[in-house]
């Protein structure tokens, strides 16, 4: 391994259960292992966090999958060009629906529970409802930032049964720390989150998860880590160095003993700050759906490893700007290769083979 060129870096997260490759990095040692010495930042939203990473207040962050993207292409105020090498997590996310919410559908289906995964054309029924009667509003889902997985997740689900996004329900922005208050708060009537936030609402007794990423986009992308193309070009070995720990990382998460281990970890002070009854499930490939329901096994609820899960593939930014294309949130206009383009500049596989070769290197000496 060459000199590392920034050994002191400032590493921002977002309280969620999928920032476990970059905190158990910390606790096991592994930054330091590769010759880091890392803060972990705490922040309370991605916008914070996006923010942040730009004026250079942080030098590496968590991000939602399609934020180097939306960041590079100017979609939130001004560009600034991001890349990323290492995906940190697959899969992960669930849509809650609260309580009044769910009594409705009930009532539709003679005061029983409707099979999981929830078909969304109980909800399409709903607003049919609504729409005949001019007293009710339109239903109000809440995501995590307008350029996330989530969004493009709850639009797709959404929209398998009919429903119009734009003209039959909102779709409002809600940081994920805030999610289950503003559910509890009768603020909307649902979101589609990260763990541990829809367990929260389920042990609360404020929600229904009715259904998850893994059953709407199966081993998709979710968590990656990016930096600024400008602070990459100046710290090439620090940055392969910080990806080496995180994959180290995250294979030490595929072990099934390590996640109780991890969400034991996580639910400290100087983290998520949660109960571990609400960390451990999603873990543990657990998906709590309602206080007088069974839980349901899903299998990769979160995968940080196997199935080259931390490999970013050009594919897999492709895919994500034509989710925010059919979102409407670039141009229809832009065609294949000008996405390829911007792709090739931001997701940089290249880079996350250079780092395998050193990690071979290491081991071999």
């Amino acid at each position: 391994m060459n000199q590392i060129e920034k050994p002191q870096l400032d590493l921002g997260i977002v309280a969620l259960t999928d920032s476990a490759p970059i905190i158990m990095a910390q606790q096991l040692g592994l930054f330091t292992k590769w010759g880091l010495d890392v803060q972990l930042h705490m922040q309370n939203s991605w916008a914070t966090l996006r923010d942040k990473l730009h004026t250079e207040k942080l030098d590496a962050v968590q991000m939602l999958a399609p934020m180097p993207m939306a960041s590079s292409m100017g979609l939130l105020g001004p560009a600034c060009p991001l890349l990323t090498a290492f995906n940190l997590s697959m899969n992960g996310n669930a849509i809650t629906l609260s309580q009044p919410l769910m009594h409705e559908i009930k009532t539709l289906n003679h005061g029983n529970m409707p099979a999981l995964p929830l078909n969304a054309t109980w909800l399409a029924d709903i607003i049919q409802q609504r729409n005949h009667s001019q007293s009710d509003k339109p239903l109000t889902f809440a995501v995590v930032y307008p350029y996330s997985c989530h969004h493009y997740q709850l639009r797709d689900w959404l929209g398998s049964a009919g429903i119009d996004v734009e003209r039959d329900v909102n779709i409002v922005i809600i940081p994920p720390t805030q999610m289950t208050k503003a559910l509890a708060d009768n603020t909307i009537d649902g979101f589609c989150v990260g763990a541990p936030w829809n367990t929260k609402a389920v042990r609360d007794g404020i929600g229904c998860t009715v259904i998850t990423s893994c059953d709407i986009w199966n081993e998709s992308p979710e968590k990656v880590l990016a930096v600024t193309q400008t602070w990459q070009c100046a710290n090439p070995n620090t940055f392969l160095a910080l990806i080496a720990a995180l994959q180290e990382a995250c294979e030490w998460l595929a072990f099934p003993p390590n996640r109780f281990e991890t969400a034991i970890k996580l639910s400290q002070p100087e983290y998520l700050n949660e109960k571990l009854e609400n960390v451990a499930p999603a873990l543990l490939d657990s998906c709590l759906t309602s206080l007088d329901n069974t839980a349901r096994n899903i299998p990769a609820y979160l995968r940080f490893y196997t199935h080259q899960a931390n490999y970013p593939t050009l594919d897999q930014g492709h895919a994500l700007l034509v989710d925010m294309q059919r979102a409407g949130q670039i141009p229809q206009s832009l065609s294949d290769l000008q996405l390829k383009q911007w792709v090739e500049r931001i997701y940089r596989p290249d880079l996350y083979q250079q780092m395998r070769q050193i990690q071979q290197q290491a081991a071999s000496m």
